[in-house]
């Protein structure tokens, strides 16, 4: 097998390849025979199709399965040998067959661009100050009393705002006639969401009461189902209960957990509020850094992975805005603005990748192991079940690369000088 591997800009490569005459009839013989074992014709047997009929009859098939065969075992074999490691799928753009003759081809690659990494150490970076309002540690308690509340049953009267009402909802299309599936559900009276006739006819009903109403629904309704509907409703009141939360004192915060009174559990939050103020104090540096580093280079990136970096960022960009109905100029925005964050996350994981292989960072298997138990403890699961669901669906070694390049992350920050 010849070879030859020709650079045509900073990524992109191309690669001549010709296989021995010898080894591609071999291969072609082998089809031909394997082809034969279930060709059917008429007047002949499966395995006994003479052979030059066979040819004549199925020689685009038996092409298409050489080249099948030979193509990407030869490439892979060749990219091995001279130590290329192409990102994505080779692309065939020039391809020569003949019985008798070698086979030659063409094909077009990508790889990832080489380059000499700027000084990544001592970087200068400005540390925000740190600290806690009243406000915050207010809006965190407010939070933990929302969490605890009960519900209990209202007696006495009728809905209120506020109140959870538990509601059976038969619907009738009125354009169509046709009945809706009896709903079960609870609603929160007097919510802004929901439709104002809903919320008029819930205020002041008892369990047991019906009421009969009509909704126009519009036509960008997030449900499918009801979108430019006039829908009859009939609903029945099954139960009210309203919220009610505890006091903010000691026995509250002894309630909680393990708290003395009601100031060591504002102290506990006020740690907790430094902790994430510094682990997202510690990400802002560390952004800067690799921007800083960045910014000191100019790398042309491999064009396939840009796609597909893109394809993901603008995913999550719409994702993000589901009911909006994008004009033609938000939308060549949001490309736009996807196109860049996709180039700077594949820069950052390039930067980041060649630190780490620099400065020989690695990840153990006692640290992923830590990690499976991390992940196992916030998602509730057995660290087995974990690992399993890893090894099952092969991310067990992405699970290591990332951590890694979390490792570099902190490796730049450590070796940063931090202005306060």
């Amino acid at each position: 097998m010849k070879s030859n591997i020709k650079v045509l800009s900073g990524c992109k490569r191309e690669i001549e390849l010709e296989i021995d005459a010898n080894e591609v009839m071999k291969e072609f013989n082998r089809i031909v025979v394997q082809f034969s074992s279930h060709a059917k014709l008429r007047g002949f047997r499966p395995g006994k199709v003479p052979r030059d009929l066979l040819k004549q009859k199925f020689y685009p098939e038996l092409k298409e399965s050489l080249i099948n065969s030979l193509v990407p075992k030869a490439l892979n074999s060749e990219f091995k040998a001279q130590n290329v490691n192409p990102v994505g799928m080779p692309v065939v753009n020039d391809l020569h067959f003949k019985e008798g003759e070698p086979l030659q081809l063409k094909a077009q690659f990508e790889v990832w661009p080489e380059f000499e990494l700027p000084s990544y150490k001592k970087i200068k970076v400005k540390q925000k100050k740190i600290d806690v309002s009243p406000q915050e540690i207010e809006h965190s308690l407010e939070d933990l009393r929302a969490r605890s509340a009960e519900y209990v049953p209202v007696e006495g009267r009728g809905v209120a705002d506020g109140d959870y009402v538990a509601v059976e909802l038969k619907g009738k299309d009125l354009g169509t006639k046709k009945s809706l599936p009896l709903e079960k559900g609870v609603i929160l009276a007097g919510h802004q969401d929901n439709e104002e006739i809903l919320n008029k006819n819930l205020m002041g009903s008892k369990p047991g009461d019906e009421k009969t109403f009509t909704i126009e629904h519009d036509k960008d309704h997030q449900n499918k189902r009801l979108a430019g509907k006039t829908i009859e409703y009939i609903m029945k009141v099954i139960s009210i209960k309203e919220k009610k939360l505890s006091e903010l004192d000691d026995e509250f915060a002894k309630a909680i957990g393990d708290f003395k009174n009601l100031k060591a559990l504002k102290d506990k939050i006020e740690m907790e509020i430094i902790s994430t103020k510094e682990k997202a104090s510690r990400n802002e540096m560390a952004e800067e850094i690799i921007k800083k580093i960045s910014d000191k280079l100019t790398v042309e990136l491999p064009e396939i992975l840009v796609e597909q970096e893109n394809l993901a960022v603008t995913k999550r960009l719409l994702s993000s805005r589901p009911h909006k109905n994008l004009s033609k100029e938000e939308l060549d925005q949001l490309k736009t603005q996807g196109k860049r964050k996709a180039e700077q996350n594949l820069m950052n994981h390039l930067i980041l990748q060649n630190i780490a292989d620099k400065e020989k960072l690695e990840v153990n298997d006692q640290e992923l192991q830590e990690e499976f138990k991390r992940i196992a403890q916030v998602n509730n699961l057995a660290v087995a079940k974990v690992i399993e669901s890893f090894n099952k669906e092969g991310r067990r070694e992405e699970l290591r690369s990332n951590l890694v390049l979390k490792k570099t992350v902190d490796f730049l920050v450590d070796n940063a000088i931090i202005e306060r």
